[in-house]
């Protein structure tokens, strides 16, 4: 029986959509729902093209209430997948999905790791403190940002001369190749 996943996502979706590209014929994995907290973010379009139901839900909604964890549970989800999604999650959902949800960080935790370190913020951290090699953290999610049990890490060299731009071109690429598997993974145990 296929077990069905939720993505969450703030931003482009570019993950989001790697992942369900690549499930789509799987017969283990469905991606079941794309869920936002930003109503201008490019996974609603994503979405929208790929043929993923997406829901647009507010703090109010994920924080402080069930509606987020009961809209779950009637799609069957079994596990939730944090695709650059910025919020912390809230109890409730971790107590619904123990070990269950995953999440990309895009450094070597637990460095750049945190509150207000994601995307741009941690290209520009790395670059700013001339490290050699960066690279990306899969990881489960607790009830601190950025520190639930390590599920996978990769690599990659930062030059002298790259910008924070060329870091985060490396770093993309080590998400698509690495994410949708580790995922993958995971769910099969």
């Amino acid at each position: 029986m296929k077990k069905n996943i939720a993505i969450f996502a703030s931003g482009s979706g570019s993950n989001a959509e790697r992942l369900t590209n690549y499930f789509t014929d799987s017969e283990i994995v469905n991606v079941s729902l794309f869920l936002t907290n930003n109503k201008n973010a490019g996974v609603i379009e994503r979405g929208h093209r790929l043929g993923i139901p997406t829901v647009i839900f507010n703090k109010t909604a994920f924080a402080k209430s069930n509606k987020i964890v009961d809209l779950l549970t009637n799609q069957q989800i079994d596990y939730v997948v944090l695709a650059g999604f910025l919020w912390l999650v809230p109890e409730n959902l971790l107590k619904a999905f123990p070990d269950k949800i995953i999440n990309i960080h895009p450094a070597l935790l637990p460095k750049y790791g945190g509150k207000g370190m994601w995307g741009h913020h941690v290209h520009e951290a790395v670059v700013e403190n001339k490290e050699a090699e960066t690279g990306i953290t899969i990881h489960l999610v607790n009830e601190e940002y950025d520190k639930g049990e390590v599920l996978f890490q990769a690599k990659c060299e930062v030059l002298p001369t790259d910008s924070a731009a060329d870091v985060a071109a490396k770093i993309h690429e080590l998400e698509y190749k690495h994410f949708p598997k580790v995922v993958e993974k995971v769910i099969l145990g």
